[in-house]
């Protein structure tokens, strides 16, 4: 779809707005530009009215996302319970709009009797998000089930891609230029009869590893080849190590916690102490799975 920039947006458009507001640990600077949408279409039209030469930043639940203290200077667009239509076509797909939560699309799921989704009831993000990066818990992964994209892209024009034309690989995804992830088309198995949801499982499991309730952006780094991230920084002696007052959290290595002192600075410094520890002890070059935006202050 087309779309010409001489409509009025219907969303809300805010300035200077603090990202501590919007990410999981609770930190950032202000966003020059703050933009929620009411919809798709609503979304489609603010693009194309949007100038060319501006940084754009996605933000869905604000997890894996560490903005620094001096902010954005650019748009950010928070698709999160806007984008947020689901339902199942009559092909059988399930259509999934990016601002939908992980966790509703796993009970959506568990409701209709589809298979395979349970894991997202592990992922504090939105699908857009882990549609990004390929995002998984518990042993799946997003890009196991996708049939189909909806791109957005910078001019609101909405573009169907197939899985084939991306470059999908462990917590990764090659994204074309100026595309966004609107939406995506899920195939999933009926679950066998009288097969029970895991998901009830599955959080307790999580629960009972993670800081969950405390500000954190979930998992630092990717598991590198063979070996557990968080096994590595508790074998490095750094389980409760802090730096500012960022720590390592006591319950699970790979975690950062935050608390109401915290700058991002000190979280960007310790995520960097981390890298060169397990460098130097172990000769392993940990990855960030967490995406640092922003101007230092």
């Amino acid at each position: 779809m087309n779309v010409a920039s001489n409509r009025s947006i219907k969303g809300k458009l805010m300035f200077d707005e603090p990202m501590s507001k919007h990410t999981s640990w609770r930190l950032g600077g202000p966003a020059d530009r703050y933009y929620i949408p009411v919809d798709l279409v609503d979304l489609q039209y603010f693009l194309a009215g949007l100038e060319q030469d501006i940084d754009i930043l996605w933000i869905g639940l604000g997890s894996n996302l560490l903005v620094r203290d001096g902010g954005f200077r650019g748009q950010v667009i928070a698709p999160l319970n806007s984008l947020k239509e689901i339902r199942l076509q009559p092909d059988g797909l399930l259509y999934v709009e990016s601002g939908t939560s992980c966790a509703k699309l796993a009970k959506f799921c568990q409701k209709q009797g589809l298979d395979g989704a349970d894991f997202f009831a592990g992922i504090p993000g939105t699908i857009g998000g882990a549609l990004a990066m390929n995002a998984g818990a518990f042993g799946g992964e997003t890009w196991s089930m996708v049939e189909q994209v909806v791109m957005i892209d910078r001019a609101g024009n909405l573009v169907e891609r197939s899985p084939a034309e991306f470059e999908v690989d462990y917590r990764h995804v090659g994204l074309p230029q100026q595309e966004w992830f609107a939406a995506a088309r899920f195939r999933l198995a009926a679950r066998a009869p009288g097969v029970p949801s895991n998901i009830r499982h599955l959080l307790q499991q999580r629960n009972a590893t993670q800081p969950i309730g405390l500000p954190s952006c979930g998992s630092v780094f990717k598991n590198p080849e063979g070996k557990h991230a968080a096994q590595l920084i508790e074998a490095a002696g750094l389980k409760g190590y802090c730096l500012g007052s960022a720590c390592v959290s006591e319950k699970h290595a790979n975690f950062i916690i935050s608390n109401s002192d915290t700058t991002a600075s000190d979280v960007e410094a310790l995520i960097g102490h981390i890298r060169d520890t397990i460098a130097s002890q172990f000769g392993v070059s940990l990855e960030a799975e967490v995406r640092i935006v922003g101007e230092a202050l």
